[in-house]
């Protein structure tokens, strides 16, 4: 029986974030369109599988950073030696070689296969990952944003400051509540030639359960001091059939989380009822906890789990 994964899907996840601070811009607050709406860019919800499959469940993750025995992150040849030891055809005259010895080894890598990657070494790679991953927007009507100042238990070291005799002061910054809806996409075809370069894998059916599973625990399984408070909220899986030629909208827009906080999936369930496009829907799925959130309108024939 055939491992390989060939379907295309759609879907949205839903992480949700109580006092807390899912993706803060370098200036310690939680990211802000212009129009004030909260927003968390991919990164950060690729960043929470990858720890999840790393750490969790033992997985090869190549995209993630590490220190040296200095204590210095490590670079992206670096990184390549400590998983590979070695770069075998480095010296070779065709630089063919090393490329494809590159590319074979990262895509062993289960963030590689789905979220693709870069690498800038010792030699030029680009791979155009089976899992596409957009911005996620807060769909919660309030964007409340708030401040408190924290205090060290250390001294300022500037001797030369007034305040070097006394503890330094912090802050940090919170979203009271945020509901935010990130769009995905998985088209296993992305990897094809390349896959096919190097004679390796293509996407498979365990790829994609810990695909899911990344999706619907990645953000509660990663419990820093400043994301305490962001948890996986829901997970919203259309499969299409093998051979179908739907293309579907981004899920953002048409999700949303009313004043009662219930997420309504009444525009989803419109799209997915339209006769071409349920024709080609091999099946849909809805994880989330029941004890703890409210799902109205849900497509029909969704089979729901817990999350």
């Amino acid at each position: 029986m055939s491992t390989t994964f060939k379907n295309r899907v759609y879907g949205a996840a839903i992480i949700k974030s109580i006092n807390s601070n899912y993706n803060a811009d370098f200036s310690g607050q939680p990211r802000k369109l212009p129009n004030g709406i909260v927003y968390a860019t991919d990164k950060a919800l690729k960043y929470t599988i990858r720890n999840y499959w790393k750490n969790a469940l033992n997985e090869n993750v190549f995209y993630f950073k590490s220190l040296s025995e200095n204590m210095a992150p490590r670079s992206l040849d670096e990184t390549y030696l400590l998983h590979y030891k070695e770069f075998k055809n480095e010296k070779d005259k065709d630089k063919s070689k090393l490329r494809l010895e590159v590319l074979g080894n990262l895509l062993k890598n289960i963030d590689v296969k789905l979220f693709g990657g870069t690498y800038a070494g010792k030699t030029n790679i680009s791979i155009h990952g089976t899992c596409q991953i957009t911005h996620g927007l807060n769909k919660f009507s309030e964007n409340v944003i708030y401040s408190e100042q924290i205090m060290s238990p250390f001294r300022n070291s500037n001797e030369g400051s007034a305040d070097n005799t006394m503890t330094t002061l912090g802050s940090q910054s919170r979203l009271e509540e945020g509901h935010y809806v990130h769009h995905f996409s998985v088209n296993p075809k992305n990897i094809t030639d390349d896959i096919a370069r190097v004679d390796g894998e293509g996407l498979t059916i365990a790829d994609i359960d810990k695909l899911k599973e990344g999706l619907r625990k990645g953000a509660t399984y990663y419990d820093s001091a400043a994301k305490s408070g962001t948890e996986n909220e829901l997970l919203l899986w259309v499969e299409l059939k093998e051979n179908a030629r739907t293309v579907l909208p981004s899920f953002v827009g048409l999700i949303e989380v009313n004043d009662n906080k219930e997420i309504d999936l009444s525009n989803v369930q419109s799209l997915l009822k339209e006769a071409h496009i349920a024709a080609d829907i091999h099946k849909i799925e809805l994880y989330y906890n029941k004890a703890l959130t409210k799902v109205i309108h849900q497509p029909e024939g969704a089979l729901v789990f817990e999350i």
